[in-house]
């Protein structure tokens, strides 16, 4: 269990006056890591955000304002996306950390080098913030397991082995891809009904049921040996950080193909991840017990008396919707959905030991998807799937139109945030992505 130190105090306020903004997503103590570049430029910088600011880590790090550990930690990953600085393990994580909050509060000496190493983020363009070797998406949300069970088999809705394993496939790393990139609407096979009964033939064209999913992505610090599986105890040193993750979905090309080999062209034409990583460090005051009862059977493995009362994670999460008429007519995205990630079956760090008690090796930059969010109280649905109960009941946006699933010109936008007494709000920043009309 991270302990929490100086840096998550409350009473810290920055000389950088956005990050003191009561709903600030990004105030000292949060410091997320990302991936940047200066609009017109094509070097990629490493960053951390600060209210409305990007540090440019590397000119920080030429000025002589980090040392030790700190710099060292810099200079690994300088050149290239965040993996190196991953792979180095907390130790260097958490010595950038003091340094960076250090010379970031009101009254820190040097304000005016650090100031130098600031860019607007208005004057960048965000970037994924890790190469991606591996993405592996569970499904560790109980809610949403039942509630997509139940319009498939009514009569027994959470398969049996649910509360043994946590269910995953291996995704596409190739199309994950970092907010604000397109999502073109993708064609493929699905078998329409007629009356009610699937039709003598499948068709092939665009999906008729887009979706969405309301997932946060965790990447991976330092890896594993192959065939050297990861402890539940020691699952926390290997996770750098998560991000908010929309694994969009093609609802019916997904239920044509899946059986017996589960998800494949219905979900890996597009993976949108926020450009942000809030740190394990960042996200200490807000663990919780988890939300599995403590009487639910589990084996050995993936039973440790930490995660129980530790392993939860106090986030809240949000779905946003905007039409093309909406846009057209000035109006603000529609906020569908407030899922907690709270009410997970499964922890983050369950995730990490079952998908390496085979043996299988994580590396640094690897992303695991947790699976759609759902909580178990109306409009805590973490898809349009469940929201619209398999497409049988439309919802109404405030430009009176309706939506099952998504047309084209709608944009989703994800949001997450942490607040709880006693602490600083933070926030993950947005993950958005806008339908484009599919290939003719």
């Amino acid at each position: 269990m991270i302990a929490l130190d100086e840096t998550h105090d409350p009473s810290l306020r920055s000389w950088v006056d956005a990050a003191n903004e009561p709903d600030a997503d990004f105030p000292i103590q949060n410091l997320p890591f990302g991936m940047f570049r200066r609009r017109g430029k094509d070097e990629a910088i490493p960053g951390v955000a600060i209210g409305d600011r990007i540090i440019d880590l590397p000119l920080l790090a030429s000025r002589g304002l980090l040392q030790g550990k700190a710099a060292k930690a810099v200079q690994a990953f300088r050149n290239g996306p965040l993996n190196n600085l991953m792979a180095l393990g907390r130790e260097y994580w958490v010595a950038l950390r003091f340094d960076l909050s250090r010379l970031l509060r009101e009254g820190a000496s040097r304000q005016g080098d650090t100031a130098a190493g600031l860019v607007l983020m208005s004057d960048a363009e965000m970037l994924l913030p890790a190469q991606i070797g591996d993405f592996t998406d569970f499904y560790s949300s109980i809610h949403h397991a039942t509630n997509a069970g139940s319009l498939f088999r009514p009569d027994n809705p959470l398969l049996p082995n649910y509360r043994w394993v946590p269910i995953a496939y291996h995704g596409r790393s190739s199309s994950v891809k970092v907010s604000g990139t397109p999502l073109r609407r993708p064609l493929g096979q699905s078998m329409p009904k007629v009356a009610g009964k699937d039709s003598a033939a499948p068709i092939y064209g665009p999906t008729k049921r887009l979706d969405i999913e309301l997932e946060l992505g965790c990447y991976i610090g330092p890896g594993n040996a192959l065939g050297e599986p990861i402890a539940l105890a020691d699952a926390e040193a290997h996770l750098f950080g998560l991000s908010l993750l929309n694994d969009w979905s093609a609802r019916d090309i997904q239920a044509w193909e899946y059986q017996p080999l589960g998800p494949f062209l219905g979900k890996n034409f597009l993976t949108s991840v926020s450009p942000w990583v809030v740190t394990m460090e960042a996200l200490a005051p807000f663990r919780i017990q988890s939300a599995r009862p403590a009487a639910d059977a589990l084996p050995d493995y993936l039973r440790d008396s930490a995660d129980q009362q530790q392993g939860g994670l106090d986030i809240t999460l949000e779905v946003l919707l905007q039409s093309a008429s909406m846009r057209e007519q000035g109006m603000a995205p529609h906020r569908i959905a407030r899922a907690p990630f709270a009410s997970q079956y499964w922890t983050v760090f369950q995730l990490i030991t079952h998908h390496t008690s085979n043996g299988c090796n994580l590396q640094p930059g690897d992303l695991l998807g947790t699976g759609t969010i759902s909580g178990p109280a109306p409009g805590e649905q973490g898809c349009l799937l469940e929201m619209s109960v398999g497409g049988s009941k439309p919802f109404a946006l405030p430009s009176g139109e309706s939506r099952t699933f998504l047309e084209d010109g709608d944009e989703v936008t994800l949001r997450a945030f942490c607040q709880r007494a006693g602490a600083t709000r933070i926030g993950f920043g947005e993950c958005v992505g806008r339908v484009e009309p599919a290939r003719s």
